[in-house]
């Protein structure tokens, strides 16, 4: 009782915020980054350090106006999501762009489904949550996996914010099962994959440069992919102007099964890239992203068959 009651009174705070018109939420953004920058100071010194590891040929001044430049979009990515709770079909669609469908619908025409990969980057709860609309193919799903969270109050938000537009939030556990599914059903599905986030030890299967950085990368989702044959695009995301966002659909693997393992993870890390070196303050910098490195991976694991073993376990 207490949870669900929790749930309702974080729903109810979100919701009336939400019905405030972006003008107002966007003042209020800007009294969140005095909050959180100048007085919180939040993960300042992570930021910088990711900046500064990611970019060594930025000086510190432009270094610095990045790092305000994040701070100030990650405000307006609080109040914008806080949004989605309000906001109509039409409404939001004025502010987000696709660029690409026709691609989709193409695939869909086949008789296949098709699979989005993107990084943690510009508004990527909008895109998750705006449930593409397809002219020739009005019934097909579209949804986000996603990592359950531990507060079960914030869960059950996230979901809410996710799916109030259409669109529909699997469990990562649950997607294969999903897939198969609507696969069974003979509908076709579009389900977006945010792959930049840092492995656990036992699943560093590959590491790539990515921003300077030797770095661990998730390969589960291309797993999936590949299994099920899907059409993969990586979705690149700009922010021409506050509160507007472009989403176009890039092909990187017309037929996951035809693609050479860790193929299409490797082209989604060069295209996040890209994309970053675009805009560079649009991305999350507060996440501790490189905090597990090589080094430590090996004196801790071997690999052996395939399989990451504790190097303890057979001691």
């Amino acid at each position: 009782m207490m949870k669900n009651l929790s749930y309702r009174l974080l729903y109810s705070v979100a919701y009336l915020l939400s019905l405030l018109p972006f003008r107002v939420l966007y003042v209020l953004s800007d009294g969140l980054f005095v909050l959180v920058y100048y007085i919180i100071r939040y993960r300042r010194k992570l930021v910088m350090t990711n900046l500064s590891t990611s970019f060594p040929e930025q000086s510190q001044a432009e270094l610095g106006r990045i790092e305000r430049q994040f701070y100030h979009w990650l405000c307006d990515y609080v109040v914008e999501t806080l949004k989605l709770l309000s906001i109509s079909n039409d409404q939001l669609l004025q502010h987000i762009e696709f660029r690409g469908v026709d691609q989709l619908e193409e695939v869909f025409d086949q008789g296949r489904n098709c699979a989005a990969i993107l990084g943690h980057y510009c508004n990527w709860e909008w895109l998750s949550a705006s449930g593409l609309a397809f002219k020739r193919h009005p019934q097909a799903v579209t949804g986000l996996i996603y990592h359950p969270l531990y507060n079960e109050a914030f869960d059950r938000l996230f979901v809410a914010l996710r799916s109030a537009h259409g669109g529909v939030c699997v469990p990562k556990n649950d997607i294969l099962r999903s897939l198969i599914g609507y696969k069974r059903e003979d509908r076709r599905s579009l389900f977006g994959y945010i792959s930049d986030q840092s492995p656990k030890w036992e699943n560093m299967h590959l590491w790539l440069p990515f921003l300077h950085h030797d770095t661990p990368v998730f390969t589960g989702g291309e797993r999936i992919m590949r299994k099920m044959n899907d059409a993969v695009f990586y979705v690149d995301m700009e922010r021409p102007s506050r509160g507007h966002y472009i989403c176009t659909f890039r092909l990187v693997a017309a037929q996951a099964a035809s693609e050479e393992e860790f193929a299409i993870t490797r082209r989604f890390y060069e295209m996040l890239e890209q994309s970053i070196r675009h805009q560079p303050s649009f991305y999350l910098w507060t996440h501790n992203r490189w905090k597990r490195g090589r080094e430590e991976f090996e004196r801790k694991y071997d690999v052996v068959g395939g399989k990451i073993i504790r190097k303890e376990a057979y001691k």
